[in-house]
């Protein structure tokens, strides 16, 4: 899946530091490749169109859906954790 983002930082706390995924590579802060069981990379994250870009419009769709599998239900606890806390 690639992602465009208006802040390459923001969507790496989320998919790095909440979700749990390891960053496989790296293109300064323009985009950054990310992974699960070191694949090359399952979720890639880029600025090149979109830096400092608006939200979508409300009610509009940006990602309709995307699953991602934990390992155990104790991974996925722990996911949900992050996501919950209080930032």
């Amino acid at each position: 899946m690639h992602l465009k983002v208006a802040d390459l930082e923001r969507a790496l706390r989320f998919y790095r530091d909440v979700l749990g995924l390891e960053v496989t590579q790296r293109y300064g802060k323009a985009a950054a490749f990310l992974s699960a069981g070191g694949y090359h990379h399952h979720i890639a994250l880029n600025t090149w169109e979109s830096l400092g870009g608006s939200p979508p419009p409300a009610g509009s769709t940006g990602l309709y859906h995307t699953a991602i599998l934990y390992p155990t239900r104790a991974a996925l606890a722990d996911a949900l954790r992050r996501v919950l806390r209080p930032a």
